[in-house]
């Protein structure tokens, strides 16, 4: 049985994982519950910030990841309501995954905002 973490821009060159600093430590939370996990990554976006995809992955390998990694990690028990902190981060250690194709309507979006 499998734990559900956020993910951003998964599968992509900029993957991060979602984390917190809880008592001075980045701590990765660790969903027993999927659709806990959901409501969280709704809660995040409900304050603007980027929208994590949630993935299940083995208890084991995050602990491994996150000893590997300097992360503390927080199992949250099933039915547990998790609420975001207030902040956000405003630089992240990941980057948003770049515009697809070959960025001209970004470019061009991003002069008609100077404009």
């Amino acid at each position: 049985m499998g734990v559900y973490v956020l993910i951003y821009n998964s599968g992509s060159d900029h993957e991060g994982i979602h984390s917190l600093k809880l008592n001075g430590e980045d701590t990765i939370l660790l969903f027993e519950d999927e659709d806990d996990a959901v409501r969280f990554a709704n809660l995040l976006e409900a304050q603007d910030f980027p929208v994590p995809t949630v993935e299940q992955i083995d208890p084991e390998e995050m602990r491994w990841f996150c000893q590997e990694n300097g992360f503390h990690c927080q199992v949250v028990p099933q039915g547990a309501l998790m609420i975001p902190p207030p902040a956000n981060l405003t630089e992240t250690d990941w980057q948003p995954e770049p515009p697809a194709g070959d960025g001209l309507d970004e470019i061009r979006r991003r002069l008609e905002r100077l404009l």
